[in-house]
């Protein structure tokens, strides 16, 4: 099976996104600036935030669908070799029970 490592890598990913949104804004609400320079700033921070959050969730949406995509094939797969085998134990059953009753 594959690792769980995508899910915990984009979990500390996302936390250092908010970690450095929030250390930002920190940083500009203490800095000697002018309330409209100071708004701006954060206004441009945010967006900057916003855009790479919606990247980061339109990638982990694709590695998903990967994910479910290639889960679906490995379970036709072993469906189908789970079938044959079936199938095979209920022949080789019958060729039995056919030879016993011959005997």
């Amino acid at each position: 099976m594959s690792e769980d490592r995508g899910a915990s890598a984009g979990t500390v990913f996302l936390s250092f996104l908010a970690g450095a949104a929030v250390g930002a804004g920190i940083a500009l609400l203490v800095a000697p600036k002018s309330g409209e320079e100071l708004r701006g700033q954060i206004k441009d921070l945010t967006d900057d935030a916003v855009e790479k959050i919606k990247e980061y969730a339109s990638e982990a949406q694709d590695r998903i669908k990967a994910v479910v995509s290639d889960g679906k094939e490995y379970c036709m797969e072993k469906k189908s070799i789970i079938t044959s085998a079936i199938d095979a134990g209920k022949e080789a059953m019958d060729k039995e029970k056919e030879r016993l009753r011959e005997v």
